[in-house]
């Protein structure tokens, strides 16, 4: 691949093999989500599928989304210039899943993208996992990751939430190893804010409905929502 347009279409031609409708980018400025002023997301459209409130004709999708984080929960401007993985603008591949595939799947398929489809190096990989998340970790022990590149973390960094109450769940992220040579070290150690370790996709398995009391139950719908860094892939 040599260029941005060969990362985004082997991405979404992937998915679309796989059974996932292709969606356009929505509008950096969401239509119907006062709750935003820039698209942040990939996930951002289909909100309303995830909660149930919509559903459509499809029940996996995939897209490359154009975003910003400008403010609010994601604010990465501070982040621009003093990092190589922040951007004030960047796109956000991504594939959804809305109450049909879950964990095992979506971490087969991320596995298969990443080390076929882009032909990244296996011993360049490791993964993080919220640290309750065994389900998860013997997934990926199963794919055939070493345990000792299997992280578990038990902060927010590793626990998706869509705000105070609503939908949310653990998440898995994949992380590139750029060599001894870049300042930084592993997820989870004080050196993490560093360049050698560069979060290049995350897998939210959004399986909870949090109340405002703290409590959580499991949501009937439970789906998946990605989100993969066209540039940081470049």
């Amino acid at each position: 691949m040599t260029s941005l347009s060969d990362i985004r279409s082997t991405f979404l031609d992937f998915y679309k093999r796989n059974g996932h409708e292709v969606v356009a980018s929505s509008p950096l400025v969401p239509r119907n989500d006062p709750t935003l002023m820039f698209t942040n997301s990939g996930m951002v459209q289909f909100k309303n599928l995830f909660t149930g409130v919509e559903t459509r004709n499809y029940k996996r999708a995939t897209s490359a989304q154009k975003c910003v984080r400008a403010g609010g929960k994601h604010n990465d401007l501070d982040n621009v210039g003093y990092t190589a993985r922040h951007h004030t603008f960047f796109e956000m591949m991504g594939n959804f899943s809305f109450g049909d595939y879950f964990k095992e799947q979506a971490i087969t398929y991320a596995w298969e993208m990443v080390t076929k489809e882009f032909s990244i190096n296996k011993d360049r990989l490791i993964v993080t996992v919220y640290h309750t998340d065994d389900e998860a970790f013997n997934l990926w022990k199963k794919i055939g990751v070493p345990e000792d590149r299997i992280i578990r973390i038990g902060t927010l960094d590793n626990f998706w939430q869509m705000g105070p109450t609503g939908p949310c769940g653990p998440c898995t992220e994949i992380f590139y190893d750029h060599g001894a040579h870049i300042p930084g070290d592993r997820p989870g150690t004080p050196d993490e804010d560093g360049d050698r370790f560069i979060e290049i996709w995350n897998v939210v398995f959004m399986q909870n409905e949090q109340y405002e009391d703290g409590s959580m139950t499991a949501l009937d719908m439970q789906s998946i929502d990605t989100g993969m860094g066209l540039e940081r892939v470049a």
